[in-house]
């Protein structure tokens, strides 16, 4: 952390490129800036060679005409360049926007025409090809510069395009004809200067462009190290998309101010495996990557045999009573410590070794909220997993369950330097020096978005008497029913994709007598579960309709019910017949669920779970693997619980 070797320098002074500069002349060679795994190896790039490289591409965007002021949109994976690219961007007071690699055509066409892009910096061939798609409408990129070389040969004619090490050698030849620019550029940076923009989620419309200073960033960088004591080298793992605020937060924010290693994992499937290997210290990602993992073990131990699955089902219900006995303040017997260190020693860190998780300092789940069921289990046997919140205009995550504190139900108490209130309508209102600039080119929305300083969250929630938020919903979100009762769909979506078999929600109960669900199956869980009692299927849609399956979703949303207050209970409910896609607009591209769409889109089947049907013929479209879309009949059942 820069102040443990200079108690002078005051983060609220310094842009990001700034940052990196200072933390090149402390750290220099001594520490590790990244670690990226290549064909099984891990490359290495130390603070002083990150300063380099991020020179160099900053020399070469400016060789091509990139002045500041200009956006430039940045379409990547998680790798070093993202690093290099973003902060050379900004290091001449350009802005930077990254888009998802999964955005369709017309997704990154409308990113770049509201941004007015200067440039775009993309990955490979496949976000090339759908920029060459819409050429025609973004004549106002004056390039396109392209990271991976892979199947471009036939492209090298192309005026438009230019790969990334030609960009280097341009950076390298300018630097040495003007060697001081660099400097020059860096030094005129201010840190209210703005450094990027990132797209919301778009859950309720079309997503805002938030405005993020460097000051935003660098105040949650010091606000996250103070918090969990973070220290040059510790190792943070980058496996969320770049254009999710968290992986900003973290990759230039915390890991900048901290000085701690970024590391980039092969690919999505190697993650395991490089947990294992580099031990990060740290980690915060989506829900849905721990209830995925939550639903795999759960599953993997239901399939052993019953020496094990006793087992392991005795270790974490004693690992349940000691974690609630910590959480309420109490000490444990110590009959139950001793057995609690049996389980650690023979169960715990056996798992936890063997899907990547043993080192874990500090786990946390960001983003969508997540079941209090999926953190009880990972604290059960031994994964200090934790929940915490924020959002995008609050530059990232600000609130998280301390040690020792952890209460599966709230998200926990406010970073240092962080203030939080709740308004009369119990909307969670928050202010700190990572607060975002503003909605880009949207003064109006942005004059909206604050009240007397404070950033209205759009969350209601409130406070218990340990002084932990609790987050009810989306203000927006919560709904009456036909007595007048309030609920929060969230509160029951989460808790039914706990089970292992189901991978998405989405209820409903607006004025109505009763609350229905709409589910996703897990394919994968599912499927398992269908080929061990030799139930035979072909796709997606034919497992979703089986009679066995039907019981089996019934069964568990029955043991849910239980957990439910009546209000809540799900009566009925239907097996939807295609995943929810983001491609299809059904989710956001951070997995979260576009409820007022689903709604418009699916409403003769939400109609037909309160009429007196038990089966309903319905048609719709469904997306391919190779992009073609087409339509479908099919009857859906209308199940009671």
């Amino acid at each position: 952390m820069i102040e443990q070797k200079n108690g002078t320098i005051d983060h609220r002074m310094f842009t990001l490129p700034q940052l990196l500069a200072k933390q090149a002349g402390i750290l220099g060679k001594d520490f590790t800036a990244i670690r990226e795994k290549a064909y099984g190896i891990w490359h290495t790039f130390n603070w002083e060679e990150y300063l380099r490289y991020v020179r160099i591409t900053a020399m070469g965007l400016s060789a091509l005409g990139l002045r500041r002021g200009d956006n430039v949109i940045l379409v990547l994976n998680n790798h070093p360049e993202w690093l290099f690219t973003e902060i050379g961007v900004q290091a001449l007071g350009a802005v930077t926007m990254n888009v998802f690699t999964s955005a369709t055509p017309e997704e990154l066409q409308s990113s770049i025409q509201r941004t007015q892009a200067a440039m775009v910096i993309a990955q490979d061939q496949e976000q090339v090809d759908k920029l060459l798609e819409i050429q025609s409408n973004i004549s106002h990129v004056r390039r396109v510069i392209y990271i991976d070389p892979t199947g471009m040969r036939s492209y090298r004619d192309i005026t438009w395009l230019q790969a990334y090490t030609d960009l280097l050698q341009a950076g390298e030849e300018l630097n040495s004809i003007s060697p001081g620019l660099f400097e020059q550029e860096l030094n005129k940076g201010k840190s209210k200067d703005i450094a990027l923009m990132i797209q919301t989620s778009g859950t309720t419309g079309m997503a805002k462009l938030a405005m993020l200073s460097h000051r935003s960033m660098t105040s949650i960088g010091k606000q996250w190290t103070q918090a969990i004591s973070l220290e040059p080298g510790e190792n943070w793992l980058s496996m969320s998309p770049s254009a999710w605020i968290v992986d900003q937060m973290w990759g230039f924010g915390v890991s900048l101010y901290s000085g701690m290693t970024m590391n980039f994992p092969e690919t999505p499937e190697t993650v395991t495996e490089d947990f294992r290997e580099i031990g990060p210290s740290v980690i915060i990602t989506a829900s849905r990557f721990w209830e995925d993992l939550a639903s795999k073990i759960r599953v993997k131990m239901a399939d052993a045999g019953w020496i094990k699955r006793r087992l392991f089902h005795w270790a974490e219900k004693t690992g349940r009573t000691v974690i609630a006995k910590q959480s309420a303040g109490e000490e444990a017997a110590w009959h139950q410590k001793i057995l609690h260190c049996f389980a650690a020693w023979f169960v715990y860190q056996p798992l936890l070794d063997r899907i990547g998780c043993s080192r874990f300092r500090n786990a946390y789940t960001g983003g969508h909220p997540i079941s209090p069921d999926v953190i009880r289990f990972f604290q059960a046997i031994g994964l200090n997993l934790k929940q915490c919140y924020g959002l995008t205009e609050a530059g990232g995550i600000f609130q998280v369950q301390p040690d020792n504190q952890v209460k599966p139900e709230t998200v926990g108490k406010p970073l240092p330097g962080v203030e939080i209130m709740l308004d009369a309508d119990q909307e969670v209102m928050v202010k700190s020096d990572s607060l975002f600039s503003g909605y880009y080119r949207d003064f109006q929305t942005t004059e909206n978005a604050f009240h007397n300083g404070w950033l209205k969250t759009g969350d209601a929630g409130y406070i218990d008497q340990d002084g932990h938020l609790i987050i009810i919903g989306r203000k927006e979100d919560i709904i009456k029913n036909k007595n007048g009762q309030a609920f929060s769909p969230d509160f029951i979506e989460t808790r039914l994709k706990f089970s292992p078999y189901i991978k998405e929600a989405v209820t409903f109960g607006e004025s109505r007598p009763f609350i229905t669900a709409m589910v996703n199956i897990d394919m994968e869980n599912v499927g398992n579960w269908a080929e061990e009692r030799l139930i035979p299927f072909t796709t997606y849609m034919d497992l979703s309709q089986q009679g066995a399956v039907e019981d089996l979703i019934g069964n568990e949303i029955r043991e849910i019910n239980k957990q439910l207050p009546d209000i809540m209970k799900i009566r009925k409910f239907l097996l939807l017949y295609k995943l929810l896609d983001a491609d299809d607009e059904e989710l956001t591209r951070t997995g979260k669920v576009r409820r007022r769409f689903i709604y418009g889109l699916y409403l003769q089947l939400i109609e037909s779970m309160y009429r007196d049907v038990s089966q309903v013929e319905t048609k719709g479209k469904i997306r391919y693997r190779d992009g073609r879309v087409g339509e479908i009949t099919t009857k859906v059942n209308i199940l009671r619980i």
